[in-house]
Parts: structure tokens; sequence; C-alpha cells
């Protein structure tokens, strides 16, 4: 009777009892989310609203150049990306195999460094227009027509020639995901090769074309170095202006809030489309699609149609980086030394705490089967939606207040000042980075750990492993390849990243990404040439291992 009742008595009190892996989960999945709370409290609440004015004024203008560099890129890069992908499925052609890897290229360049590439290719100085005007006898610019270069069109063409890859990699991985017999079957129909790309390809790959798309708006509306070496006022720009230069802390909010409010539809609006277009394929017999071999004419057409992105979006700007890397003293500048120690030593503290925080997350969450840190763990992920202009707001702000209290608190016990400890070190861009990839992180953590057969830590638990002795005996040497790439992905993320980087990076502190924005704003691209190699030298690491992994 007694054995009973106290069975009865502990029994719930295990039930709920917090364990420290579920803690450890909703406190992670708080960290990742206050960010965002922070910029809605700060939209919600401002000291001065200035909301009424902007609607009349700026807001306007901002909302339409969003808009129209949205779409535009995201039409012309899913025109871009399905039709090489296709090309590189469907057909056999000269240097097929180096260019279906070469497509990918593109995203080892960031969208601002093919910005200040092409100005400085196409400009009066440059050595186009120098070319025109000594094949021609042209003496200045008054004799001869050039169209403008620092326009939104421009824009848009550098965006979508470093974004395409997005919807390249994911529609090359739908198309060779198709049966073969479907092919066949519409050909034997009398189905051309345009009918066989509309009526049986692309509809197949319609989710996946999509995704890809919307995650190319969404670095759209992230991107701030382009459009501000362009001129071209968008809501990233504006949350710099207001806030910046105005002031403002709640107009900067309310403007980041519209760009939370377009990146959350873009996101709903991809789910959507992809729970209404579903597709099944017999895993029995299926046979892969068989490239048809192009000869003469149209093969070299092809081949130069596959060609033509790789050209716009990683040989121009190499090419005109490596002109300018020649010549410049900056390889021996102190300033680029300390920005390659800032990138490294930021870059890899939070792709640590980034990859470990979603592993532990995780595995937390698989471990303690709760429902709050279940729910938590996908919202977690909004961060890489969010832009860095958006995340750099609602970090600055709360951790400055912070800063303050306890700078206030340690006077108040008559010791030193111990002055910003947070927003005056890089330790609030390392939470930013880590906030803005932590899908990464927890995204691949949740692959890994999927892979694992629940018997193997079963079997160790049994044997009287802990859960920490568990993860470290039995997971981690199963999924380290896995957490290696996501450690190197986050990495050349956090090295590329521009806007949250201008707007946390302690003063005087450049990292790689905002020396190369420095120099480039003064027109100097020899300066920024070096810097800018290095960052485009970083992101063919993550390229390669892209190719390697989509094998």
């Amino acid at each position: 009777m007694t054995d009973n009742t106290s069975q009865s008595v502990v029994s719930p009190a295990k039930r709920t009892r917090i364990s420290p892996w579920s803690l450890g989960a909703i406190l992670i999945a708080i960290v990742v989310l206050v960010p965002i709370v922070a910029v809605v409290w700060f939209a919600l609440t401002p000291t001065e609203n200035i909301w009424p004015h902007m609607l009349r004024t700026t807001l306007p203008r901002y909302l339409t150049n969003t808009a129209i560099l949205m779409f535009s890129v995201g039409a012309m890069t899913a025109v871009i990306g399905t039709v090489t992908a296709w090309l590189v499925v469907m057909y056999e052609f000269p240097f097929r195999k180096i260019l279906q890897w070469a497509l990918l290229m593109p995203l080892a360049v960031p969208a601002y460094v093919g910005a200040y590439a092409l100005v400085d290719f196409l400009e009066y100085a440059g050595p186009v227009q120098t070319a025109m005007r000594e094949a021609a006898g042209w003496t200045n610019a008054r004799d001869y027509w050039f169209p403008n270069i620092r326009t939104r069109g421009a824009a848009v063409i550098v965006l979508s020639a470093a974004l395409y890859p997005y919807v390249y990699l994911l529609a090359r991985a739908a198309f060779r995901e198709q049966s073969g017999a479907a092919y066949e079957v519409a050909r034997a129909l009398g189905a051309g090769a345009f009918a066989r790309f509309w009526r049986v390809g692309l509809p197949l790959a319609r989710p996946a074309i999509a995704a890809g798309v919307a995650v190319v708006m969404m670095e759209t509306v992230n991107d701030f170095g382009t459009v501000d070496y362009f001129a071209v006022q968008t809501l990233t720009t504006g949350i710099f202006s207001v806030w910046l230069q105005a002031g403002n802390l709640g107009g900067a909010a309310q403007l980041a809030t519209c760009v939370l409010g377009l990146v959350i539809i873009l996101v709903t609006l991809e789910k959507v489309s992809r729970r209404k277009s579903k597709f099944f394929s017999s895993a029995r017999g299926q046979r892969p699609v068989a490239p048809a071999k192009l000869i003469g004419a149209r093969a070299y057409a092809v081949t130069c149609v596959c060609a033509l992105p790789v050209l716009i979006g990683f040989v121009l700007p190499v090419a005109v980086l490596l002109t300018h890397a020649f010549d410049a003293q900056e390889w021996f500048a102190p300033g680029l030394r300390k920005a390659i120690v800032h990138t490294i030593t930021v870059g890899s503290i939070a792709a640590c705490l980034t990859v470990l925080g979603g592993l532990f997350m995780v595995y937390g969450v698989r471990l303690s089967r709760k429902r709050l840190p279940a729910l938590l763990m996908p919202v977690t992920a909004i961060g890489y939606a969010a832009p860095g202009a958006v995340l750099g707001l609602g970090i600055l702000v709360p951790l400055a207040a912070f800063d303050n209290f306890l700078a206030d608190r340690v006077v108040a016990l008559g010791m030193p000042d111990p002055g910003l400890i947070f927003t005056g070190s890089a330790a609030a861009l390392t939470l930013a980075y880590v906030v803005r990839f932590f899908a990464i992180g927890q995204g691949t953590a949740d692959a890994a750990l999927g892979r694992v057969s629940p018997s193997l830590p079963m079997a160790a638990r049994s044997l009287g492993r802990s859960a920490g002795g568990t993860l470290r005996a039995v997971h981690l040497p199963l999924v380290k390849a896995s957490i290696g790439s996501a450690l190197l992905l986050v990495f050349v993320d956090c090295v590329k990243e521009l806007p949250a980087t201008l707007l946390l990076r302690p003063f005087s502190y450049d990292t790689l990404a905002t020396r190369v924005h420095a120099k480039a704003s003064l027109e100097d691209i020899a300066g920024a040439a070096p810097a800018a190699l290095m960052i485009t030298f970083v992101g063919l690491l993550a390229v390669s291992l892209l190719a390697r992994a989509n094998r």
C-alpha cells in the first residue's frame, strides 16, 4: 500500500519536471525570437510617430521600388534558372559537364561586389566606353550616347545574375528526379521539345521553382549594398536613412515591420503553392531522364545560353577585381589585415554558436518530447527570412539598453564604469549572425539526427550512458560530416552579410564586407578588390561543397 502511494506521488513530479535539454531549447528559441519581437514592439510604440508623414512622402517610393525589384528579379531568375536547369538535364552539348557546376559559381560573388564590378566595367572611364571612344575617334561623352549605368534596371540585372543559382539548383534537382518515361510518352504523342517542357517538365517542377523564386525575392528585399550603390531607394535603405540619419527608431521599426510583412507573405505564398501542387511517381522501375545529344549550331547555341549567366554573374566581376588587384597596394594595408582577423574571428565564433545551438535545440526537442519546444523550433527559422537590417534594429536597441542598465548597476556598487560590454564589442554582431543563420544550423542538425537509427541511442542509454554521453559517443561521430558542412555554410554567409554588419559593428571595426562597401562607396574599386576577392574565394568553398552534395 505504501509503495503504491509513493509511486503515485513521485510519477507526476517526474512527468512535470522540465529537463535541462527542454529548458535549453526554449531559451535558445527565445534568444532567436527576441529581435523580431523587439522590432514589432518598437513599431507599435514609437516615441515620435512619423508613419503618417512617411505615408505621404517616402513610403510609396520605398514600396514601389522594393516591389518592382522583387518581382523583376524573381521573374528574371525564374527564367534563367529554369531554362538553364532544363538544358543541362535534358540535353548533351559541348562543355555541359563543366557548365552544370559553373552555373552555381555566381553564388560565390555577393551582389554588391557584382554591382561595383559592373559599374567599373561600363562607366565613362571603364574599358568599354574607352574602347568605343578610341575606335570611333570620339573625344567626350557628348559625341555619343551610352545608357546610364546606375539605374534600377541595372540593379535588377546584377541581383538576377547573383541570385539565379537558387532557382537553378532546385529546378535542376526537380528535373533530374522526374521519370524519363513521361517524356517518352509525350514524344510518342507528337509533343515537340517546347511542348514537353511546357506541359510535362514545368508543371512537375513548379513547386521547386516557386521555392527558389521565394528565396530569391527574400534575398532581394534583404539587399542593401547593391541598391545603395545604384541609388535605388527601397525599404531596406529607408531603414538606414530613417534610423541613422533622421534618428527616429520608431519610424525605422515601422519600415522594418513592412519588410517583415513582405517576407511573411512570400513564405506563405510559397508554402501554399507547394501544398496545392502535389505530384507522385512510382519508385518501382522509374527510369531517369536520358539527355538527348545536340549537334551543330544548336549545340553551341545551348552552350552559349548556359555560359552567359556564368560570364555575367561570375567571370566578369572576378576579372574586373583581378585587374585592379594586380595593381593595388591594398594587399599590404594594415586595415585589410585587421578586417581579415575580424571577419575570421566573428564568423568562426558565430558559426560554432549557431551550429552547436541548432544541434542542442534539435537534440533537446527530440529527447524531451515536450510540446512547447517542438512548437518553437520551426519558428526559430524566421531569422533566416528576416533581412539583416531588421535584425540589426531588433538587436542593437535592446542590447544597448541592457548595456546601460548593467553599467549603472556596476557604478552603483562603487566599481569603475565597464562601458558598453555588448554593443561596444563584436558580441552584438555575433548575436546577429547567430539569429540570422540559425535556420541553417538547426535544419542541418535536424536532417542529420533524423538519419541516425533510433536503436543506436537506445542501446547506449540501456548501457548506462547519459543523454549528453549518448550525444557525444553515438550521434556526433555519425553526423560530424553534416555538422562540418553547416559550419562552413554559416561561416560563408557571415563573411558575405553586409546590412547587419554595417549596423552592429563597433566603431572602427571593419570586416571584409564593410571594407569592400566603404572603399567602393568612395569609388576606390582598386582598394576594394583584395577584400572582395577574399569574400569570393570563401564563397567558392561553399559552392564546391554544394556542388559535391548535389552530384
